[in-house]
């Protein structure tokens, strides 16, 4: 248990975070869903900008790893190339 204000205020501070963090990473998964069961190129391609630029901002955060971040875009450009 914290012993001081100034860490007590870093855990109210840290589970705030840990929450936003939690919620983020629901979305990005939603996101990759969405991306991955879009059969029209038209709609992957508009939906893997706004994917791409999500996931910037997760590992920009910190949130994801950078390499992380770039697998998934990677392998999501991959397959919204495939498409037709």
């Amino acid at each position: 248990m914290a012993q001081h204000k100034s860490a007590e205020k870093r855990n109210r501070a840290n589970e705030r975070r840990a929450k936003r963090n939690v919620a983020d990473k629901s979305t990005m998964r939603t996101l990759l869903k969405k991306v991955r069961s879009t059969q029209t190129k038209d709609t992957a391609v508009s939906l893997l900008k706004e994917t791409i630029s999500f996931l910037d901002k997760l590992a920009g955060k910190k949130v994801i790893h950078a390499n992380k971040a770039s697998n998934l875009k990677s392998k999501l450009t991959k397959y919204v190339n495939k498409l037709k």
